[in-house]
């Protein structure tokens, strides 16, 4: 291939990346309702999850939303930290909450902030289990890693 075949088919080969990745976008969620009934119940190893949905919204490029209940004396996974920031909205029960390097006890009705990289953790400390919204999402200045 010489430079001007070169020069013909570069402009082609970025037109058709662009459809592809056009093909594989998800449409944006609009206003939705996401009745609590209608949303399927998976076990886990440490109780269980609802998944709402995780999509695109017109400003983020994800938006995940879900129920977790957590059996008395457990943990969801160890502490960890990931790019994306997260709201854990309390329902029922308590926890312990890795935040700042310290854990702090909560109940219902409480709000966690997970920022961006940093180490968090979550622990049911109740004799109850704990019922807790988790909101993740990602936007174009969410790091990479």
């Amino acid at each position: 291939m010489n430079r001007r075949d070169l020069l013909v088919a570069l402009p082609a080969v970025a037109a058709m990346g662009g459809a592809f990745a056009t093909a594989d976008t998800k449409p944006a969620m609009g206003s939705s309702v996401f009745d609590w009934n209608s949303i399927p119940v998976k076990p886990t190893k440490t109780g269980s999850v609802r998944s709402f949905f995780s999509t695109p919204t017109v400003t983020l490029e994800n938006l995940e939303l879900h129920v977790t209940t957590l059996n008395p004396g457990e943990m969801p996974h160890a502490p960890h930290r990931h790019p994306n920031e997260e709201m854990i909205i309390l329902r029922q029960g308590t926890l312990e909450t890795l935040s700042n390097g310290a854990w702090k006890r909560v109940g219902p009705g409480s709000v966690i902030f997970n920022g961006s990289n940093q180490l968090h953790g979550l622990k049911n400390v109740g004799a109850d289990q704990a019922v807790y919204h988790v909101i993740n999402w990602k936007s174009a200045t969410t790091p990479a890693q």
